[in-house]
């Protein structure tokens, strides 16, 4: 018997004794007066047993069988030996049709040594807690994690996530080579032509994101080139002070991180390319139907890209640099030398400021005023050639001369004057 149940018998012995009475018996063990009858009874027929519950010591008819523990166990130890208890119960049903309560899987992988359950952290630092957006599409989260995602089948990768603020919803996840313009400007350049515009991005001061230089800092009109972009596209940027503030998108990289590895495992993926499709079809659909929370406003408010808007998106998601044109109407990007042509859709002048664009496929666009220009690589500058040969100030456009017809009213006034002129001559001699 427990100290408890000592402490009852012993009131309940004097109740018997007659030594206090029924209501005084309750009042002590903070029992209601039936209660203390029926165990009173209990004590009369049993003895101090009768304060025993009748099911101690007995097996509980939920108990799980042990041909079903043993199959848990040796699945455990076979598939899931690194997942969490909750992921692990999930893949049990999932693939093996072993349905049972998350909490008896972690009681067995304590016993197996297979999951050390985890002390309570204090939180030392306050924070406020932020209410969701209210409507899908108002903000998304957007970040990179660097893990070897692929464990020994793969090289180290990023791994770019969106993931909506008022949600919860993965609204895009893809791998890359790393966080730099390029891949971060393909993956928000797919995303707006699956999903749309969204109304703001919450994102950290990466270097991507954001100039981090004090001297350009004191500068406002210096942008990095995914700040440009996100003004051309009307996407307001938001940028964290820290971690904790896009706690959202920290925490779901904390899942994937645990969850994501060992889905690619199972699925035996070690390539980026394979991720990505797997990502899109399968793990994608999975996580949101697991994670994803309603909205308190149904309105969507991703902006559907026009035609426009999507022939520009090229040149939005490029890497834009100013170059100068030079006195031979040539101008130097990445070590290489370009040539304008004598056709051009604008006029040029020496010293005119020109746009270059490095594309995501690689091509070389140069703007000037709106106007795409025609240019050439050289093979390399020749100053000896250059220094003989006079080139023009300026490279016209080639708009075509408009000569009027011989019925054209300009034309008639002039015939007219011009014969009345020799009409007067002719009189005079």
């Amino acid at each position: 018997m427990s100290a408890k149940e000592l402490d009852r018998f012993q009131i309940i012995k004097k109740l018997i004794d007659k030594y206090i009475n029924g209501a005084e018996a309750a009042n002590l063990l903070h029992l209601s007066v039936r209660q203390v009858k029926r165990q009173k009874a209990s004590v009369i027929r049993f003895g101090a047993k009768g304060l025993i519950h009748g099911n101690r010591g007995k097996e509980s008819p939920n108990k799980i069988k042990d041909n079903e523990k043993k199959k848990i166990i040796e699945l455990l130890h076979k598939h899931y030996h690194d997942f969490k208890p909750t992921f692990a119960n999930e893949k049990l049903s999932e693939n093996h049709q072993i349905v049972r309560d998350p909490k008896t899987i972690r009681r067995i992988m304590i016993d197996e040594g297979l999951w050390k359950p985890r002390t309570k952290k204090t939180v030392s630092v306050h924070r406020a807690w932020r209410e969701r957006r209210s409507s899908y599409g108002e903000m998304i989260q957007f970040d990179g994690s660097y893990e070897y995602w692929f464990k020994n089948r793969g090289q180290k990768s990023c791994l770019l996530a969106g993931i909506d603020d008022a949600t919860g919803k993965l609204v895009f996840l893809k791998f890359a080579e790393h966080e730099g313009v390029f891949p971060v400007f393909d993956y928000w350049q797919t995303y707006l032509i699956k999903n749309g515009r969204p109304r703001s991005i919450y994102l950290d001061k990466f270097s991507t994101y954001n100039i981090n230089h004090q001297l350009a800092k004191e500068n406002g009109d210096t942008l990095t080139q995914f700040e440009r972009a996100a003004n051309e596209l009307r996407i307001e940027l938001i940028k964290a002070n820290s971690p904790q503030a896009k706690g959202r998108v920290e925490r779901l990289f904390n899942t994937l991180q645990d969850r994501l590895i060992k889905e690619l495992r199972l699925a035996d993926i070690s390539t980026r390319n394979e991720a990505n499709i797997f990502l899109e079809n399968t793990f994608i659909p999975k996580f949101n139907t697991r994670f994803a929370v309603e909205p308190r406003n149904k309105t969507n408010l991703h902006q559907k890209l026009t035609i426009p808007d999507l022939k520009q998106l090229a040149s939005v998601f490029s890497r834009q640099t100013e170059r100068t044109i030079l006195n031979d109407f040539t101008f130097s990007f990445k070590n290489q030398w370009y040539q304008l042509t004598k056709e051009q859709p604008a006029t040029i002048c020496k010293k005119d400021t020109v746009i270059v664009e490095e594309r995501l496929d690689g091509s070389i666009y140069v703007r000037l005023r709106s106007k795409y220009l025609n240019y050439k690589l050289l093979p390399q500058r020749s100053k000896q050639i250059l220094q003989q040969t006079k080139s023009p100030w300026v490279l016209p456009a080639n708009t075509p001369v408009q000569r009027p017809p011989a019925n054209h009213p300009w034309r008639r006034i002039f015939h007219a004057s011009v014969i009345k002129q020799l009409n007067k001559q002719k009189g005079t001699f």
